[in-house]
């Protein structure tokens, strides 16, 4: 069970992870960016959310234990 739950919690993270890189990429390129500019921010994007889903993770585990 706390295996499903974590695997669960870790796809839906991704998820977010690539649908905010999307809307990054895409808000991008509507502001006259390049594409390896646009690729570059959604890139940083989706890198900012997975660091914040490991800090939030970290605290929380910190919290707990």
């Amino acid at each position: 069970m706390t295996v499903a739950v974590v695997l669960l919690t870790i796809t839906v993270v991704i998820v977010v992870a690539l649908l905010a890189a999307a809307g990054a990429g895409k808000l991008a390129r509507m502001d006259g960016a390049t594409y390896p500019a646009a690729l570059a921010r959604a890139a940083t994007t989706f890198a900012a959310v997975i660091t914040l889903a490991t800090a939030v993770t970290a605290a929380i585990a910190a919290l707990l234990t």
